[in-house]
């Protein structure tokens, strides 16, 4: 893969890139918002950041750990209802087996996955951001503090690599799916979940969506997400689905001039999200709401991409 080449952009490390699906260096801006630019590959249309500060470059950005941490963040990702959709459908494909989780963050997913099927998965979580893995620990998820693609896992090999919203961040998610098929055991399978470029959100908001937003450097369609996986030749694709769809977070865009949604506002919405799924007096809302996600799943407009790959 082409080197990144390096400026300085006010004494501040500035990391150029070639697409990271198809590896040329061929793109305009697609999409400004504020600091932040988009482009589209010229060869490929996927869109990416080409441009990368530093703190992105480095994974520097993921160890202020204030909005993972924080109350609303946490008491959502650990709520039983967090999940739901992300188990059900890694259950269908891994009814057993040895788990890492990369990307773990506070450890939501892997404490859902042990506290509810004890007896069926070895989890573990790893991460560079070191405050949301003390979380994690407390927990009792068993965790790795080193990047992914330097830790050596020897012999070990997995049942289950789960990559929940995690490749949109990543400068090299290329690398990061090679090292995923090194490391898991042949049948096993592979998750990837990020945000849909071509969801409903995305059409009636434009770059207005919160998930437009500087620690996102990749922005996959079905088809750029498809040519993605596609470069690692050790994985077949055992299904694509779209999913998960919240409303508020259009209309709260819609209100927004088209500036950053801070981290406190975030959480504050996963909070009120997360109470109303918990809630047993809105059943008919829930009905209305899960059939609009399954039309929505149908013609791939939610949320997100959900890529199931089996090696």
């Amino acid at each position: 893969m082409p080197q990144a080449a390096v400026e300085f952009v006010n004494s501040e490390p500035q990391f150029h890139r070639p697409c990271p699906v198809c590896e040329h260096d061929e793109s305009e801006v697609f999409w400004s918002k504020g600091e932040l630019k988009v482009n589209r590959c010229a060869h490929c249309f996927m869109l990416y950041v080409a441009d990368l500060s530093g703190e992105f470059a480095s994974g520097k950005h993921y160890e202020k750990a204030d909005f993972h941490l924080s109350p609303d963040k946490l008491n959502s990702d650990y709520s039983p209802v967090r999940f739901e959709r992300e188990l059900r459908i890694f259950r269908s494909f891994c009814a057993s087996g040895k788990v890492l989780d990369v990307g773990c963050s506070t450890g939501g997913f892997l404490f859902q996955l042990q506290s509810r099927f004890p007896e069926g998965y070895a989890v573990i979580g790893i991460d560079i951001a070191t405050a949301p893995l003390g979380h994690a620990e407390k927990q009792g998820i068993s965790v790795i503090r080193e990047p992914f693609l330097k830790h050596d896992f020897g012999t070990e090999r997995f049942d289950a690599i789960t990559f929940w919203a995690v490749m949109e961040h990543l400068p090299n998610p290329k690398k990061f799916l090679s090292r995923a098929a090194d490391v898991l055991r042949s049948g096993g399978h592979c998750f990837i979940l990020v945000p849909n470029l071509r969801s409903l959100a995305v059409r009636i908001v434009g770059k207005r969506y919160r998930y437009i937003m500087p620690e996102h450097l990749n922005y996959f369609s079905p088809e750029t997400l498809l040519r993605f996986v596609q470069t690692e030749p050790r994985f077949r694709v055992a299904a694509l689905q779209s999913t998960h769809f919240n409303p508020l977070v259009i209309l709260q865009d819609l209100k927004n001039r088209g500036e950053g949604v801070d981290d406190a506002a975030r959480a504050r919405l996963l909070k009120k999200t997360t109470a109303m799924k918990e809630s047993g007096w809105l059943l008919g809302a829930k009905i209305v709401y899960r059939a609009c996600e399954q039309v929505l799943g149908h013609f791939t407009l939610a949320d997100n991409l959900l890529i199931v790959l089996q090696r």
